[in-house]
């Protein structure tokens, strides 16, 4: 019997997380290593350049049951400073929670929609 794999995770699930999140929690993986970036005309920004309070993105890898509008696979805007950060199986997450997401873009919203909840 062969295993039929989520399409909106990246996890296969024999490597699904051993972790359930609980209450309104949700567990994020950053998208790109903090670091050096580019702008999007192309100069390099060093990573230790100053940046004001600017938000990031992540991708939900897990949400806890009383999370309700966000999905795993969902990309989150959120404030990088109110964060907890936990290692599982050698991998780097965070945990938010839903109150502290600003924004949601995911494939699964309607067509005419920017995306994003604000």
């Amino acid at each position: 019997m062969a295993k039929a794999a989520n399409s909106s995770s990246k996890v296969a699930p024999e490597d699904k997380l051993p972790i359930k999140m609980l209450n309104d929690r949700i567990l994020v993986q950053l998208d790109a290593p903090e670091g050096e970036r580019r702008s999007t005309g192309g100069i390099l920004i060093p990573a230790t350049a100053q940046v004001g309070k600017r938000l990031a993105w992540a991708e939900a890898i897990a949400v806890g049951p009383n999370v309700r509008t966000v999905e795993g696979g969902d990309q989150v805007l959120f404030n990088p400073e109110d964060r907890y950060e936990v290692e599982v199986r050698g991998a780097d997450y965070l945990i938010l929670r839903e109150r502290d997401i600003h924004a949601v873009a995911a494939p699964r919203l309607d067509e005419g929609s920017t995306g994003l909840y604000l």
